[in-house]
């Protein structure tokens, strides 16, 4: 027990942080479980990972193979919803109004620039899907995050690659606005 902070040198759990347990705590295992420590640099393993949940945990090839195509997919997924959200907004904007205003044009001339505003109304099926969608979304961008900091290679990988993979299949629809009224192009 010569290493600082209470570690142990000799056994191969030396990446257990020390242990703080507390003699009326009935659920020390639990709690020696939280203390293990994440690694805090990038590498490749399929070893011992644990993916978002305590249960989860990856010990072979296979695994990670799993793993990391579950992991695109999320990505890929968090992508597309995020692109069909846009789409749904759209398509459910109700209120349209339309304003002109005056604007000085070449030559002392008077030139009418029309704006299109859109609205939504907040007590609308369609505003509350966006709602549930929006919390999707977010859960599964905390989730990728999580898993990045996994710091696992290979999972992070996943995660760059799915989303990638996810922008290119599905942006490609997003319609580009053009104002034709822009005068400085």
């Amino acid at each position: 027990m010569g290493m600082s902070m209470g570690m142990s040198s000799g056994d191969d759990n030396s990446t257990m942080a020390p242990s703080h347990h507390h003699p009326t705590s009935s659920a020390s295992h639990s709690h020696d479980h939280m203390m293990m420590m994440m690694p805090m640099t990038f590498y490749f393993g399929f070893k011992n990972v644990e993916l978002l949940f305590s249960g989860l945990v990856i010990n072979t090839a296979g695994e990670m193979a799993g793993a990391f195509v579950a992991v695109f997919l999320l990505a890929m997924f968090y992508e597309g919803l995020k692109i069909a959200r846009e789409g749904l907004l759209r398509k459910s904007q109700v209120s349209i109004r339309y304003n002109s205003m005056p604007v000085p044009g070449p030559n002392g001339t008077i030139l009418m620039e029309t704006h299109k505003t859109v609205g939504q109304q907040m007590l609308s099926f369609p505003h509350l899907l966006q709602t549930v969608l929006h919390i999707i979304q977010v859960v599964i961008s905390y989730f990728l995050m999580l898993i990045f900091m996994t710091y696992n290679g290979y999972l992070c990988i996943a995660v760059a690659a799915g989303a990638g993979m996810g922008y290119f299949l599905f942006s490609w629809k997003k319609a580009v606005v053009v104002d034709i009224t822009e005068h400085c192009h």
